[in-house]
């Protein structure tokens, strides 16, 4: 692994976890249930990144472990953002059916 890709890796993942914390302190605690099945759609930043490396690393040839990595991120985040979705869609259909009468 070159160094740029390297240095380029790791400032991804330090600014991850640092959007992560922020985000997450930022939600009161009286949201936090009903906005984190919505927030997994920050898995999407997930997807995007993972897409762009997995297409770096396996454009070469032969695939290293980084692609193989950036591959299984990929399919994690998608379950979690299908998932997220999901969830969001079945706790809306809850609140509508009470106002509705139901």
């Amino acid at each position: 692994m070159e160094l740029v890709t390297l240095i380029g890796a790791i400032t991804v993942f330090i600014l991850a976890i640092f959007l992560g914390f922020e985000l997450i302190t930022k939600v009161p605690a009286t949201l936090h249930t009903p906005l984190m099945s919505g927030a997994n759609a920050i898995s999407g930043i997930t997807i995007v990144g993972a897409l762009i490396f997995s297409n770096t690393d396996f454009n070469g040839g032969d695939p290293g472990v980084a692609a193989w990595l950036a591959f299984f991120a990929l399919i994690l985040a998608t379950i979690n953002v299908v998932g997220g979705f999901a969830v969001t869609n079945r706790m809306l259909n809850m609140i509508a059916g009470k106002r509705g009468g139901k």
